[in-house]
C-alpha cells in the first residue's frame, strides 16, 4: 500500500509540474491548469485515452491533508501583509462591506433557490455555497498577479475576513438545524467558543510581537522552518477543532509575524512550502470533480455562475468605492472576489449527510461544477483585470453620467 501511495503522490506532483509549465508557456494562470490536470488524472471521467488508464490518483487521503495545509499557508501569507492595528482601524469599513457582500450574494443564493422551487433548508445550503468566496484561490491569485501590495487588496482582504468569520456562525447554526433538531443552544455554544478562540488569537497577534520575535529567533533556517510550520499548523488544527475556520486562524498567525523582524525571512524560507501545498490544494479540487454529473444540474449551474459573477463584481465594486478607490480599482475588487472554492465544498459535504435527493445528489453535483467554473473564471478575470477594466469601466462611467444628467 505504501509503495502505491508513494507512486500516486509522485504522479500528482509531476502532473502539477507539467501543468504549471504548460500554463506558464501559454501565459495562463497556474490555478486552472492545476484543477484541470486533477480532473484528468483523478478517479472520475475521463478514465482512459486510447486504452491507457488515466485513473492515476485514487487514494486522496494524503492529498486532501496536504491540500488543507495549502489553505492554511496561503492565508498565513495573506496575514503577513497586514497587522491587527490595520484591521481594527478599518473595522467599520470591514463591517460595512462585509454586510453588503452578504446582502447581495447570500440574497442572490436565496433568490435562486426560491425560483427553482427548493425547500427552505435546501435554499439555505445553496445560498451559503453561492455566497462564500474562496480565500485560498483569491490569495493565490493576488500573489500570482502581484496584487497583494495594491490598494484593492485591502477591501478584498476585509471582505474575506468578514466572510470567513461569518461562515463559522453560519455553519454552526446550519448544522444545529439540519442535524440537531433545531438545537440553537448548542449552536450558540459553538459560536461563543469560536469567538473566544479568535479573541485570544487577536490579543496574541496584537500584544505578542516581542514573544513571537524571541520564540522564532534562530540562526538555522531549518529550525526556523520547522517552528513556523509546526506552530501555524498546530494553531490551525486547534481552531478547526474549536469550530473556527483554519484559514482565519492561519491569517491571524500571519498578522502576528507581520510586525516582527522575521517578516523577510518568513517570505524567503516558507514560500516554497506554501507554493507546494497550494498547488496540491488546487489539484485536489480537480480530483473531486466528476464532470459526468454536471449534465443533471446544467440549468441551475448556468444561472448560478452567471448571476454569481455579476453579484460579486457589483458588491466588490461598491466595497472599493467605500474604501475610496477609483472606479477602475473598485471594479478590480469585484473581479478579485469572484472565485469560489474550499468553503463551498465544505458546505456541500455537510449537505451530503442529510437524507433527500437534493442534499445527497443535486447539491454535491452542483457544487463541484460551480467551484470548478467559478475558480477558473475568477482566476482568468483577475489575470486579465487590466484589460477588462480598461474596456468596461469607461463605458459604465459614461452610462452613469448619462443617468445622472
Amino acid at each position: 500500500m505504501a509503495n502505491v501511495l508513494l507512486i500516486e503522490i509522485g504522479i500528482a506532483l509531476t502532473a502539477i509540474a507539467l501543468a504549471g509549465a504548460l500554463a506558464n508557456r501559454i501565459s495562463l494562470s497556474v490555478i486552472p491548469a492545476y484543477i484541470l490536470v486533477g480532473i484528468l488524472i483523478g478517479p472520475h471521467e475521463p478514465t482512459s485515452i486510447a486504452g491507457f488508464s488515466l485513473q492515476l490518483v485514487e487514494n486522496r487521503e494524503v492529498i486532501n491533508l496536504l491540500a488543507e495545509l495549502g489553505i492554511v499557508f496561503l492565508l498565513f501569507f495573506l496575514g503577513l501583509e497586514f497587522s491587527i492595528n490595520q484591521l481594527l482601524e478599518a473595522r467599520t469599513q470591514i463591517g460595512t462591506i462585509g454586510f453588503i457582500d452578504f446582502l447581495i450574494n447570500f440574497g442572490l443564493g436565496i433568490s435562486i433557490g426560491v425560483v427553482f422551487g427548493w425547500s427552505l433548508l435546501e435554499t439555505l445550503f445553496l445560498a451559503g455555497i453561492i455566497y462564500i468566496s474562496s480565500s485560498a484561490v483569491i490569495t493565490k491569485s493576488l500573489l500570482e498577479n502581484g496584487w497583494i501590495a495594491n490598494p484593492e487588496s485591502s477591501p478584498i482582504l476585509g471582505t474575506l475576513v468578514f466572510e470567513d468569520i461569518l461562515i463559522a456562525i453560519y455553519l454552526a447554526i446550519l448544522s444545529a438545524v439540519a442535524f440537531g433538531g433545531g438545537d440553537i443552544a448548542s449552536a450558540a455554544v459553538s459560536i461563543g467558543t469560536a469567538f473566544i478562540f479568535l479573541g485570544v488569537l487577536t490579543v496574541i497577534a496584537w500584544y505578542g510581537t516581542g514573544l513571537v520575535e524571541r520564540l522564532f529567533s534562530t540562526e538555522s533556517d531549518e529550525q526556523f522552518l520547522l517552528r513556523v510550520l509546526g506552530v501555524t499548523i498546530l494553531i490551525a488544527g486547534a481552531a478547526l477543532a474549536s469550530g473556527v475556520s483554519e484559514a482565519v486562524a492561519a491569517f491571524f498567525v500571519g498578522t502576528a509575524f507581520s510586525q516582527t523582524n522575521h517578516l523577510e525571512r518568513v517570505e524567503r524560507v516558507i514560500s516554497p512550502a506554501r507554493d507546494l501545498f497550494a498547488a496540491i490544494f488546487f489539484l485536489s479540487i480537480g480530483l473531486t470533480t466528476d464532470i459526468t454529473v454536471l449534465a443533471d444540474v446544467v440549468g441551475l449551474l448556468i444561472v448560478a455562475v452567471v448571476l454569481s459573477v455579476i453579484g460579486k463584481i457589483i458588491s466588490g465594486a461598491i466595497s472599493g468605492r467605500i474604501y475610496g478607490l477609483s472606479p477602475k480599482r473598485s471594479f478590480r475588487v469585484g473581479l478579485g472576489m469572484v472565485p469560489r472554492g474550499e468553503f463551498s465544498l465544505v458546505i456541500a459535504a455537510l449537505a451530503g449527510g442529510i437524507s433527500g435527493v437534493a442534499f445527497q445528489s443535486v447539491i454535491p453535483a452542483f457544487t463541484v461544477g460551480y467551484v470548478l467554473f467559478m475558480s477558473i473564471i475568477g482566476t482568468v478575470l483577475i489575470q486579465h483585470a487590466d484589460r477588462i477594466t480598461e474596456t468596461l469601466v469607461p463605458f459604465v462611467t459614461q452610462f452613469s453620467s448619462l443617468e445622472d444628467s
